[in-house]
């Protein structure tokens, strides 16, 4: 099974009858409980893989959510290891779940679902016998202030200086501990936190394209359907009407 799970509050409990695989698009916080009685707080990485073994109780809830992708295994396989994880940057998980994430908001009959989710289970599978490698200086706490200052100001214009100065850093230490953490730039970041934010509108509000656009921090109407076929491969028109 594969599901896109849009970034929106959310609480849930249950025990993961099959081993399962995912990819957090965004940046989000709350409190887990994976594997073990002790609730505690965590903070998913934009861009991290995360894998849950079968059998695993799952406690999970966040007050915003992100866009996460699910995948499930129900043909009877297991992955090898018995230890959850998450945040774990993989450029390779990173390329299959964007096509993955693509193809669902435009089903085809082209797209060969089988392939992808193997491959994405796969690269849980390749980290399931790895340590976890360090993820430079962005911590969860300078990720919370960083999420928190674009979603303020996603509305205008938003420098690498004016991050970089939020958390105390040099631009070009910013940069290169952000892409070491993330798998991306903060540009790139940026463009993804503008498209949730339009997405989110477009879900739950009657607002149109252009004041979206505007709200969202694109120049125009016009600018906002440009990145959205470019990183979803799918028009706000189309998106809204689908």
């Amino acid at each position: 099974m594969i599901e896109l799970l849009p970034g929106r509050a959310y609480s849930a409990r249950y025990v993961a009858a099959q081993s399962a695989t995912g990819f957090a698009f965004d940046g989000q916080r709350g409190l887990h409980a994976i594997g073990s009685d002790r609730l505690l707080p965590f903070h998913a990485m934009p861009n991290g893989l995360a894998f849950v073994p079968a059998g695993c109780d799952v406690l999970s809830e966040s007050p915003t959510g992100g866009e996460y992708l699910r995948v499930i295994r129900s043909d009877g396989l297991e992955l090898g290891g018995d230890r959850a994880f998450n945040n774990r940057i993989d450029s390779q998980a990173t390329q299959l779940a964007s096509r993955m994430r693509n193809a669902l908001l435009r089903a085809s009959l082209d797209d060969d679902w089988e392939a992808w989710a193997l491959a994405l289970t796969e690269r849980a599978q390749h980290h399931t016998t790895q340590s976890p490698s360090a993820v430079g200086s962005i911590t969860a706490y300078r990720m919370r202030l960083l999420d928190e200052f674009i979603d303020a100001g996603l509305h205008g214009p938003l420098g690498i200086s004016a991050i970089a100065q939020l958390l105390g850093v040099s631009e070009g230490y910013f940069m290169r501990a952000f892409k070491n953490a993330t798998g991306q730039s903060p540009h790139a970041y940026l463009l993804e936190r503008r498209l949730a934010r339009a997405r989110a509108l477009m879900r739950d509000s009657t607002a149109r394209l252009a004041d979206i656009a505007l709200l969202c921090g694109f120049n125009s109407q016009a600018h906002m359907a440009t990145v959205f076929r470019q990183r979803l491969g799918v028009s706000p028109t189309q998106l809204r009407k689908g």
